[in-house]
């Protein structure tokens, strides 16, 4: 689907994915992105720790880091004594430290403040958004917007679902991609609705509302497990 704005711009969106009916499952069955079957780690997809986009994501998020409580955050302390939670690797890319084979932010299974990102929990916890909390890369997964412009000036932007093949490595091979298992296809709404904050953080309220209106018109037999087609 195609959307094009005032100004030109153009805007595509995989409805296929975006009427799926993919959730989330972290904890709930979610086998992680390790070579072996992780379940029993509960890591999700944050065992290697985040890449920020830029320095305001950086520095978005230290900000929020700042206001986390040792019951909300396993590894506070550990952070500390590190030097802080974000640093500099080896090719000089700022990320999260990576700590116990996971990312600094990860609560692991037993932590009484509750597994999951500390980030996360800690941001429903004082009743607010997520997405203001968290590394850009962490609440858009598994959306991936990317944007190209034409020798005329012209902006395609495309929201789609994020692939093995965008992790940047031809030869990265994970023991499982969610939105490309059936185990992750159990939501009871179409991702368009399962993801609106983050789909409205990403294009904008009026293009949110441009969306929902045009998918909601799309047929029931589309609301399928991705990449599951129905048969004619």
């Amino acid at each position: 689907m195609s959307y094009e704005d005032p100004d030109g711009d153009i805007w595509m969106f995989d409805a296929s994915f975006l009427t799926s009916n993919y959730k989330c499952i972290y904890g709930e069955g979610c086998k992680g992105i390790l070579v072996d079957d992780a379940t029993h780690l509960e890591q999700g997809c944050c065992s290697y720790g985040a890449h920020f986009a830029d320095t305001a994501d950086r520095t978005r998020v230290r900000k929020y880091v700042k206001r986390l409580k040792s019951e909300q955050w396993q590894y506070k302390s550990t952070a500390r004594k590190l030097g802080g939670p974000i640093h500099k690797d080896d090719d000089g890319a700022w990320v999260t430290r990576v700590v116990d084979e996971g990312c600094v932010f990860l609560n692991r299974p037993g932590f009484e403040g509750g597994a999951g990102c500390a980030l996360h929990r800690a941001a429903l916890d004082e009743g607010e958004n997520y997405v203001d909390w968290k590394p850009e890369v962490c609440w858009q997964l598994p959306l991936r917007l990317t944007e190209a412009t034409d020798e005329n000036g012209r902006v395609t932007h495309v929201l789609r679902e994020w692939q093995t093949r965008d992790w940047g490595e031809e030869d990265v091979e994970f023991h499982w991609w969610c939105t490309q298992s059936p185990e992750a296809h159990v939501g009871d709404k179409p991702v368009y609705e399962e993801m609106r904050a983050e789909i409205v953080e990403l294009i904008g309220k009026k293009r949110y509302k441009w969306l929902v209106g045009h998918l909601s018109d799309r047929p029931v037999e589309q609301f399928l497990p991705h990449p599951v087609k129905k048969r004619t």
